[in-house]
């Protein structure tokens, strides 16, 4: 290398401090805090000082660029090069700046300009290796990258090299890198996590696995490999080995907490719940400390339907963490399944506005309030959500409560606003037939249906819906009934499109006996309770389906299971606008059966 100025500015800007002093700064010698006195921002004019050497500007550069200001640390890394400019060094430090805004040809420039006065620095032709890389010249790449011999210079070079072959698709040449570096140093683990991937991208897969498990004969043990190996058995759908994988580390390293979490994933992603929550339950007992095995056991349970356990869980957490508002958020959405909408509410108030499920907690309030016949407090409740977070499902509930407080002229003018943005949108067109039909204005309601199907004939809501109300008016039976078992074919297993078929029949049922067709009235009603029982079981209990499988089963002459369930209805919290006659039902029933 160079004596003199090159070799200098190589390997100058080492200890501000000293060489501000060595520059004549005279700096007092407390600190490098005492720089930022110096440096405060201040008028350019202020900090431009030509007569001062190129170490000042260089600080100042280093300050304005700490501060964020890239064009100012850009200005005055020039200045710096300008009074040294056989400073490779200095050159490299104005090319990151001009690379950091974007300006990749002066930054390559400024490299290039760099290993002109250093062509033996290592760091110089990597940092213009990486500067080639990012602009994909892998040829420019190569040439400062390897040396006379066509070696690269060293491994960090190598895999510099590595990288740049990968990302063009070049495998081959990728795969001999990475095997140039195990060759250098057969005991660092990177040149194997290279040759691994490389064969990886060229589907390679069993030598993959198989240079990860010579990384492993140089470093027994290593989570690192194990974690190589398993997120290659999980990318290739193999989730049974991944978990092999997991289990075959925990021999290594008993009871690794980052390995079991990650063995409870893979055990849930494979459908294996049962282990997963075995697995989490011992993590959690070695790591009482650690919140996420207890967390991930909750929602565990909560999809098993174990709500009491789901909701232990969640308090746990809280308890030693009041400020996880997800958590909270959860806690509101088991207590719900679990009826307790008090303590629901409780949860879902702890959620603060600053926090991003907010919206979500305050229409979840809406929908207890809602529950309870509060339909102005969960219209407020609704609008505070859509005021933080605007979303058309929130504008089309807020419409619906809107109806809900008496104000259907409202509800109507808040869809059709929507409708006039989107025009073709038969599913507001729906959502305003529900709105008439709350308010019992059922021409107007069948009619926006009817325009609904004209604009989708397969809105399976709308078939339902117009399906439904014809068979509850006892007409268009058979029409009805068609509507119905499209809805069905759109919708399987839909619970309550399910009662709605099974309502047809029960009407057909009870048409055929008012005239007197007994035997086909009872195949009729029949069909009606097989279709009724299945739409409870499907929709997992709703006051309406009980309603209609009591009048069912009243007609059918069981009065007994009748009045069983009229009572299962008025448990489960009926709808008055839709059930005005079940308690009168429930009530004569009980007294025919002589009932107090």
């Amino acid at each position: 290398m160079h004596r003199g100025k090159h070799a200098r500015g190589a390997g100058r800007i080492v200890r501000p401090v000293a060489l501000a002093v060595a520059s004549g700064l005279a700096l007092p010698l407390v600190g490098c805090a005492s720089l930022g006195g110096l440096l405060e921002p201040r008028p350019s004019n202020a900090i431009v000082r030509p007569s001062a050497p190129a170490d000042y500007d260089f600080l100042v550069a280093r300050e304005l660029e700490g501060d964020g200001d890239l064009a100012g640390a850009t200005a005055a890394y020039t200045r710096a090069v300008v009074k040294d400019p056989d400073s490779p060094f200095l050159r490299r430090e104005l090319a990151q700046v001009e690379a950091r805004q974007g300006h990749y040809e002066k930054a390559v420039e400024q490299g290039e300009q760099a290993l002109v006065l250093a062509p033996d620095d290592p760091e110089t032709r990597r940092f213009l290796g990486t500067l080639y890389r990012v602009g994909k010249r892998v040829d420019d790449a190569e040439r400062v990258l390897r040396g006379p011999d066509g070696e690269p210079i060293d491994e960090d070079s190598a895999l510099l090299l590595y990288s740049l072959y990968l990302e063009s698709e070049r495998l081959p040449e990728a795969l001999a890198t990475g095997e140039w570096v195990v060759a250098r140093d057969p005991s660092a683990l990177r040149g194997y996590f290279a040759m691994a991937a490389a064969y990886e991208k060229m589907a390679r897969y069993e030598d993959s696995e198989r240079a990860l498990r010579r990384a492993l004969e140089e470093q027994p043990g290593s989570l690192a490999v194990y974690g190589a190996l398993a997120r290659s058995r999980r990318d290739r759908g193999d989730r049974d080995g991944e978990i092999a994988v997991y289990r075959e580390a925990l021999v290594a390293h008993p009871q690794h907490p980052g390995t079991l979490a990650a063995l409870a994933e893979a055990l849930i992603a494979a459908g294996r719940s049962d282990e997963a929550i075995r697995t989490l339950e011992d993590l959690e007992r070695r790591q009482p400390r650690d919140s996420r095995a207890t967390l991930r056991l909750g929602f565990l349970e909560y999809e098993a339907k174990r709500y009491d356990a789901a909701a232990a869980r969640f308090e746990s957490v809280l308890a030693r963490n009041p400020e996880q508002h997800d958590v909270a958020f959860f806690l509101g959405l088991v207590r719900r399944r679990m009826g307790d909408e008090t303590r629901a509410a409780e949860a879902f108030e702890r959620v603060p506005p600053e926090h991003e499920r907010w919206s979500e907690a305050r229409t979840q309030l809406a929908a207890i309030l809602e529950k309870r016949g509060d339909y102005a407090g969960a219209l407020a409740e609704v609008d505070a959500a859509r005021k933080q977070k605007p979303a058309r499902e929130l504008d089309v509930y807020a419409a619906n409560l809107r109806a809900k407080t008496g104000d259907t002229r409202g509800a109507v003018e808040e869809l059709e606003k929507l409708l006039a943005a989107s025009p073709q949108d038969d599913d507001l067109m729906y959502q305003i037939g529900v709105v008439y039909g709350d308010a019992k204005r059922f021409d107007e309601s069948l009619t926006w249906m009817q325009r609904a199907l004209s604009q989708n004939p397969d809105n399976a809501n709308a078939l339902n819906y117009l399906g439904y109300t014809w068979a509850d008016q006892g007409r268009n039976l058979d029409q009805a009934e068609q509507m119905i078992v499209r809805a069905l074919e759109l919708k399987p297993n839909d619970g309550f499109i399910t009662d709605s078929l099974g309502w047809v029949y029960f009407m057909r049922a009870r048409a055929l006996q008012q005239d007197g067709r007994l035997a086909e009235g009872q195949a009729q009603l029949g069909r009606a309770i097989e279709k009724l029982e299945l739409a409870d079981e499907l929709s997992g209990g709703d006051p309406v389906i009980s309603e209609h499988l009591g009048d069912a089963y009243r007609m059918q002459g069981d009065s007994h299971r009748a009045l069983e369930r009229y009572r299962q209805a008025l448990d489960q919290e009926p709808r008055p606008g839709e059930q005005p006659e079940l308690r009168r039902k429930y009530d004569d029933l009980r007294r025919e059966l002589g009932g107090p």
